[in-house]
């Protein structure tokens, strides 16, 4: 059986980037290639019905009828034979492991494990100020109501977290500041040896673009950041069903 790592999180928080340098490990096979915007997924099937109005950014996460949970009416046999029949002809059958990177995938995650019980988890957050910016020139809304959206979306995922078994959180800022060290805790996450490979040259620190980020009034402590793009330390969240690969990610994505 091949597994899935699935990759999620808000629009403009470095998703595509991180898929792309996670899926160069030579047991790990990507969608490229597909006419599908940044080769998401979810807009190569026809199980789950996906428009753009269903993956509207700094919206589908709020949206009630977007989370989906097992149980749901998705929840079937044959959904899950629908869904792999269809993303079978963009991964490479000779690879154990398959990376779909979906911002939707956020809301996602515990039905896909239902339909996938060997499947793995990856979030990749943004400061929700600097998420704001990004999207503005797609989305016409303040940026208080913007990083209000940031702030739900994260707390519905923060309580899907004890319904999965292995998931793994990160920030883009800490992606950009040691990719290598991040990409090689991925790779230890999914019980790979980590490359050689070095992806520094591959990434700039994109929170540069924007220098007066706004729209936050309070600390958000549990994550790690605070009002003016201010990114403090934070601890990565890695669950995972075996202890020693927990624990050894965790200092590897610590740089301990």
């Amino acid at each position: 059986m091949r597994r899935y790592l699935f990759i999620g999180g808000l629009h403009r928080s470095g998703t595509s980037l991180l898929a792309r340098l996670v899926g160069k490990h030579p047991d790990i096979s990507s969608v490229s290639g597909s006419p599908a915007p940044e080769n998401e997924g979810c807009y190569l099937q026809g199980a789950i019905p996906h428009t753009a109005l269903h993956g509207r950014p700094m919206h589908f996460a709020t949206d009630r009828d977007q989370h989906h949970v097992e149980g749901c009416s998705y929840d079937t046999l044959e959904v899950r034979e629908r869904i792999e029949a269809d993303w079978s002809k963009w991964f490479d059958p000779s690879t154990p492991w398959r990376v779909e990177k979906s911002p939707v995938n956020l809301t996602r995650m515990r039905l896909y494990q239902q339909l996938f019980p060997m499947s793995q988890f990856l979030v990749i957050m943004r400061h929700p100020e600097l998420v704001a910016a990004a999207v503005a020139k797609w989305v016409d809304e303040a940026p208080t109501a913007l990083t209000a959206h940031w702030i739900a979306a994260h707390q519905q995922m923060y309580g899907d977290l004890p319904y999965l078994h292995a998931i793994c959180v990160i920030r883009y800022e800490d992606l950009c500041s040691n990719p290598d060290r991040t990409v090689a805790g991925i790779h230890r996450f999914m019980g790979l040896e980590a490359t050689s490979d070095s992806y520094v040259a591959e990434l700039r620190a994109g929170n540069e673009d924007y220098a007066h980020p706004s729209g936050l009034s309070d600390e958000l402590t549990c994550w790690g950041y605070g009002p003016g793009g201010q990114v403090k330390p934070w601890s990565p969240i890695v669950r995972h069903p075996l202890r020693s690969i927990r624990e050894h990610v965790v200092h590897t994505l610590s740089g301990q």
